[in-house]
C-alpha cells in the first residue's frame, strides 16, 4: 500500500494532489501513460468542439431573438436606433458618431474634444465614458472591406451577439476545469441558455455595458480557475497569467463599474489567503494584475481620477503592504493565527481607508460620492433627502432580488442544484479552513487524506467564495444578478459533474466505490440534460417562432420633427433616458445625459428636472438658458406617473430634495397608498 508521509514545509494540497495523481494512473516520473494520452486527447477534441458549438448556438439563438422581436431587418433606421433605449442610445451614438466623421483622426478628435454631449461644455467622451469598443469596432468597420455587405448597425449588433459565444464557452470551460469532465460544462450551457431571463439580457440591450464586460469577466475566472491547479508547467502559468491579465484588463475597459466587481473579487483572493486556501505566491500575481490592468484603462483614459481613486487599488496596495508588514501571519495554533488574522485584517481596512482618503484628497475626487450616498441609504444608515441617491434608490434595478427570480431558476432545476453543491462545499470548507487555522492537520491515512481534498483544491475554494460574495451582491442590488446566476450555471453543474462532491456523500452514508463514484457524476447530469431538454425544447421553438415588430410611433415623430424643425445646433433639455435618443437620432446637443458618472452633470440634471418640481415658470426659464436651451422636450409619462413605490415619482424626489416638502405624507398620501 502506497504511503503518504507530510513533510515540513509541505501543505497538505499539495500532498492531496500527489495522491490524486497517482490514483489517476499517472507514472512518479508525471509522464501519462500512452492510452492515457490517447483517451485525454480525444476528450479535449470532442468536449472543445462541443463547447465552440454550444457558444455559437447561443450567439445564433439570442440574434434570432432579436430579430424576432423587432422584425429588426425590415424597420427604418430611426426605428433601429430608437430601439437602443436609456444609455444604450448614448453609447452607441459615438460608434455612429466616429463613422460619419471625414477620417479617423477628426473622429477621434470630435470624442476628445466633445461640445454636443452637454451644452456649453466641451468634454473627453474617452476619458468620461467607456466607449474604447465602440472605437475599435467604428475603426474596424472603417477599415475592413465589408461595406458593401453588412450595414454598420449589423457589424455592431452581431459583434455583441458574437461575445455571447466566447461567454457561454468560458462558463462551459470552467465547469469542465473544476469538474474534470465536460459534460458538467454542456449542462452549465443548458442551464445558462434555459434561465435566459435571468442570466443575460444582451437581446434587447445590446450596447449596454455588462454585455460587452462579462464575457470578459468570464474569461479571467476560467483563467483564473485553471491557474490555481498545481502543479502547473511554467510555460502553462504563464500562459495562464497572461490570459488572466488581457481578459482582466479588457473587462476593466469596458465597464465603469469594473473596479467595484473586482473589489469583490479582490476580496475573495483575500479571505482565502487568510485561510491559507490558496497559494500565496498566486494571490500577489493577481493582486498585481489588477491593480496593473485598472492603472492602464485609467491611463487610456486620459488619467481619469475616479480609477486612480478607486477602492480596489487602495486595498491591493493595503493587502500587499500588511503582507511584507506581517510575515509570520500564518504561523503559530487557533487562538494565535485568530489575533494575528484580526489585526491583520484591521491593518488591511485601516490602510484601505487611509490611502483613499489621501488619494481623493489629492485629485479633489468627488465623481463617486453618489454610490457611497446611495449604499448608506440603501443599507438603512439613515433616511435621506439627496436626489441622487434616491433616484437610484427608486430604481428596480437598484433595488433587492425579487423572489419570482427564485422561482424560474427552480423550474430548471438550477437552484435546487446549486444550494445542494454550495452546502456541501462551505461545510467542508468550514472544517478545513478550521483545520488550516489550528495546524491540526495531520495525514494518518489515504481515506482522511482523500476526505480532505475536495475543498483544498484552490480552484473550487476560489469559485466558491466567489459565487457566494456574488449572490450577495445580487441578492442587495437586482442589476448585479447577472454576474451571479451565470456563475451559478456553473458552480452547480461543476458539483453534480465532481469525483470529490459526490466522493464525499457516499463516504458519509459508507456506500463509497470509485465505480458508484463514475457512474453517479455522469448519469447526474446526463438525467438533467434529457430533462431540461424535453421541458425547454418546446419552448425555445415557441420564442423562435414567435414574429413580433417595432412599434413606437409617437417616438418617431418625435426624433423626425427635432431633425425637420430644429437647427442643427439647437441644444435640448429633456429627461436623460430620452436625450440619449435624441443625441443617437438627430445629433443635436444636449443638456445632460444618462452617464451619472461626474458630479457636475448630476448637479446639471438636477437642475434640468426642476421643470418638473415646484418651482415658479420664471426660475425655471432661469436655469435652463443657464445651460444654453433652445428646445424643452415634456413628458406625459413623468407628468402623470403613478408609482406603487411610495415617493417615487420624480416630482417628488425634486420637490423633497429642495425642501418644498418635507416627507412623502405631505403630498397627501397614507401609509397605506
Amino acid at each position: 500500500m502506497t504511503t503518504v508521509r507530510q513533510r515540513k514545509g509541505i501543505k497538505v494540497t499539495e500532498v492531496a494532489e500527489d495522491y490524486l495523481s497517482h490514483e489517476k494512473n499517472v507514472k512518479p516520473d508525471g509522464k501519462v501513460p500512452s492510452g492515457g494520452k490517447l483517451w485525454k486527447r480525444l476528450s479535449l477534441t470532442v468536449g472543445g468542439t462541443v463547447a465552440i458549438c454550444l457558444g455559437l448556438l447561443t450567439s445564433v439563438y439570442v440574434a434570432t431573438l432579436h430579430e424576432n422581436d423587432l422584425w429588426f431587418s425590415n424597420i427604418k433606421a430611426v426605428e433601429r436606433e430608437i430601439s437602443f433605449r436609456t444609455e444604450c442610445g448614448l453609447y452607441y451614438s459615438y460608434y455612429k458618431q466616429m463613422l460619419q466623421a471625414p477620417s479617423i483622426q477628426q473622429g477621434l478628435h470630435g470624442l476628445i474634444y466633445d461640445n454636443k454631449t452637454e451644452s456649453m461644455r466641451t468634454i473627453n467622451i474617452l476619458e468620461r465614458m467607456n466607449i474604447y469598443q465602440e472605437v475599435f469596432l467604428s475603426i474596424l468597420y472603417r477599415i475592413l472591406p465589408i461595406k458593401q455587405y453588412l450595414e454598420p448597425i449589423y457589424f455592431y449588433i452581431y459583434t455583441l451577439f458574437g461575445l455571447q459565444a466566447v461567454y457561454v464557452t468560458a462558463l462551459y470551460v470552467t465547469s469542465w476545469i473544476l469538474s474534470g469532465t465536460w459534460l458538467s460544462g454542456v449542462l452549465a450551457s443548458f442551464w445558462y441558455i434555459t434561465n435566459r431571463i435571468d442570466t443575460t439580457r444582451v437581446e434587447f440591450t445590446i450596447p449596454l455595458r455588462e454585455n460587452w464586460a462579462l464575457p470578459f469577466f468570464a474569461v479571467q475566472i476560467a483563467s483564473i480557475t485553471y491557474l490555481f491547479r498545481p502543479h502547473l508547467r511554467p510555460s502553462h502559468e504563464r500562459l495562464t497569467l497572461l490570459a488572466v491579465f488581457i481578459s482582466t484588463y479588457l473587462f476593466s475597459l469596458t465597464w465603469q463599474f469594473n473596479q467595484f466587481m473586482m473589489l469583490i473579487q479582490a476580496l475573495v483572493l483575500f479571505i482565502l489567503d487568510c485561510l491559507d486556501m490558496l497559494p500565496a505566491t498566486k494571490v500577489i500575481w493577481l493582486y498585481f494584475i489588477q491593480g496593473t490592468s485598472l492603472l492602464l484603462v485609467g491611463v487610456l483614459q486620459f488619467f481619469n481620477s475616479m480609477v486612480f481613486g478607486s477602492l480596489l487599488l487602495s486595498f491591493n496596495m493595503s493587502a500587499l503592504l500588511a503582507r511584507k508588514l506581517q510575515k509570520n501571519l500564518k504561523m503559530g495554533g487557533l487562538s494565535i493565527r485568530l489575533r494575528k488574522l484580526f489585526l491583520h485584517v484591521l491593518l488591511v481596512l485601516s490602510l484601505t481607508f487611509i490611502i483613499n482618503s489621501f488619494i481623493k484628497k489629492v485629485l479633489n475626487l468627488e465623481s463617486d460620492e453618489h454610490i457611497f450616498k446611495f449604499l448608506k441609504a440603501k443599507f438603512g444608515f439613515g433616511a435621506t433627502r439627496d436626489f441622487d441617491a434616491n433616484l437610484y434608490l427608486c430604481e428596480e434595478a437598484f433595488g433587492l432580488l425579487p423572489l419570482n427570480t427564485f422561482g424560474r431558476l427552480t423550474d430548471t432545476l438550477l437552484f435546487y442544484a446549486y444550494i445542494f453543491v454550495v452546502f456541501i462545499m462551505a461545510i467542508t470548507a468550514a472544517v478545513v479552513a478550521f483545520q488550516n487555522l489550528s495546524g491540526s492537520v495531520r495525514v494518518k491515512s489515504l481515506d482522511k487524506l482523500e476526505k480532505c481534498t475536495t475543498v483544498l483544491k484552490p480552484g473550487a475554494a476560489y469559485n466558491l467564495m466567489h459565487t457566494v460574495l456574488f449572490g450577495c451582491l445580487a441578492l442587495s442590488t437586482m442589476r448585479m444578478k447577472y454576474l451571479w446566476t451565470s456563475h451559478m450555471c456553473v458552480f452547480a453543474s461543476f458539483g453534480l459533474g465532481s469525483t470529490e462532491v459526490w466522493g464525499l456523500i457516499l463516504k458519509s452514508i459508507h456506500l463509497y466505490t470509485p465505480r458508484r463514484i463514475s457512474v453517479i457524476r455522469y448519469l447526474v447530469p446526463i438525467l438533467l440534460l434529457l430533462y431540461l431538454s424535453y421541458k425547454f425544447w418546446p419552448g425555445i421553438m415557441g420564442e423562435l417562432s414567435e414574429l413580433r415588430e417595432f412599434y413606437d410611433p409617437d417616438t418617431v415623430e418625435l426624433m423626425n420633427w427635432i431633425k425637420s424643425n430644429t437647427p442643427k445646433k439647437a441644444v435640448i433639455a429633456g429627461s436623460m433616458q430620452l436625450l440619449a435618443g435624441v443625441k443617437l437620432c438627430t445629433g443635436r446637443t444636449l443638456t445632460n445625459h444618462p452617464h451619472y458618472e461626474d458630479k457636475t452633470l448630476r448637479e446639471r440634471t438636477k437642475q434640468v428636472y426642476q421643470i418638473y418640481a415646484k418651482r415658479s415658470p420664471e426660475d425655471v426659464y432661469n436655469i435652463l438658458r443657464s445651460f444654453g436651451t433652445d428646445y424643452m422636450i415634456l413628458e406625459d409619462s413623468i407628468c402623470y406617473e403613478r408609482r406603487h413605490t411610495r415617493g417615487c415619482r420624480l416630482r417628488d424626489l425634486l420637490d423633497i430634495a429642495n425642501g418644498h416638502v418635507s416627507t412623502v405624507q405631505d403630498h397627501g398620501w397614507s401609509r397605506r397608498e
